[in-house]
Order: structure tokens, then sequence, then C-alpha cells
């Protein structure tokens, strides 16, 4: 197994994604999206198996406190591996691929929300260069796609981690 192809998602990679990742609802939304210029889905491929993805949002945030306090400020959403491929690298390779997309857009700075549980996931984002945000946890709400296409809105506390993307030295 060798290093995944990261790439923008397309209308047609959806069967693919819902094959490996399932949340048909939630893909098909995002990939919606990303038509109207909301953001970016990108995917990490093995082959023909999409074996993670990341969402970059670049419409203003959802909650207040990130549009007061990181205006303009894009964020990553929804960082994902598929199981049996964790531990290997992808979601470094996808969050590298975000910031690297970002950067060339012209952002200086991202941020994105962790659970408060999601202790891995803090660790890989401290190991990239994030930082929490001085301002505490912020309330956001979890959106969860069932299989039958309908979703449920659960309340979720987040800190917010944010990276300075402009080339150091």
């Amino acid at each position: 197994m060798g290093a995944p192809e990261i790439r923008k998602a397309i209308h047609t990679d959806l069967p693919a994604l819902v094959r490996s990742l399932g949340q048909e609802a939630y893909l098909a939304d995002r990939l919606t999206r990303q038509d109207t210029g909301h953001g970016h889905l990108l995917v990490a491929w093995d082959r023909q198996e999409a074996v993670g993805d990341v969402y970059v949002w670049l419409a203003p945030a959802e909650e207040p406190e990130l549009r007061a306090r990181l205006p303009g400020v894009a964020l990553l959403t929804h960082l994902e591996v598929v199981p049996w491929r964790r531990k290997q690298g992808i979601g470094t390779a996808l969050l590298e691929a975000a910031e690297d997309r970002l950067s060339a857009l012209g952002h200086d700075r991202v941020a994105l929300g962790v659970g408060l549980d999601n202790a891995d996931a803090q660790r890989l984002y401290l190991r990239r260069g994030y930082t929490e945000w001085p301002y505490g946890e912020v309330a956001t709400t979890e959106v969860v796609y069932r299989q039958d296409g309908r979703h449920e809105l659960r309340p979720e506390r987040c800190i917010i981690m944010v990276r300075d993307l402009t080339p150091t030295g």
C-alpha cells in the first residue's frame, strides 16, 4: 500500500465514495456545496478506493464565535480515514493537501474544531502546528447522517485549533 492520491472529488466519484465511506447524504451535500463555491471535498484514493476525506469550508463559519474572531478564515471539517488505513499517514496527507490548497488560494490561516474527547485528532493537529485558540470551547452541532438519508443534529462541544499558513523564514 503506497501513498494515496489526494484530489478534489467530483460528482461521478459519489458511488465509490459511498462504497468506502458510507454517508451518502453527507457526501452528496458536500459535492453540491462545492459546486456553489462553498468549499472543496478532498479525497484520498488508493487505486479506485476512497480511504479518507476532508472538507475545506470556504464559506463563513456557522458558529458566531468563529465568524467574530476568525473572519474570513477557512475551516477544515470532517477529516476522516477508514478504520483499516488509520495510523498510516493518510490523515496527515489530507491535512497537508488542504493546507496547500488554502495557501494557493491566498489564505494565511486555517482553523478546525475537534471534539473534547478526540485525543488522537488533537495530537495530530498539534504535530501539524495547530494551536488551541485562547477563547475556550465552542458549542457546535454535529450532523449525524443515517443510512435512510435522514440526519440528526446533536450538540457537541469543541476546542478550536488554528494554524498559520504563511511560510516561515
